[in-house]
């Protein structure tokens, strides 16, 4: 699971699982599920993100991690 926030839209995207999104539905207003060729899930899109989610905080529980890698932001 991949966790990538885009500050100039302001859109966090959430990657589930590796995959080619084949087709999206708007769930509510502003979020967004991404569906590969077999109407699994692969991808959540949340639009004004920081209008809604805390992006300066990330906790993880019982979570079965074997790798945990931490990317530094990059500039604008």
């Amino acid at each position: 699971m991949v966790l990538q926030y885009y500050q100039d839209t302001d859109m966090l995207y959430i990657k589930l699982a590796d995959g080619v999104s084949r087709d999206s539905e708007e769930i509510s207003p502003g979020v967004v599920l991404d569906y590969d060729e077999n109407n699994r899930v692969v991808g959540v899109e949340i639009e004004d993100a920081s209008k809604s989610i805390d992006l300066s905080r990330l906790e993880l529980k019982s979570l079965p991690l074997v790798n945990l890698i931490l990317s530094e932001r990059v500039p604008a």
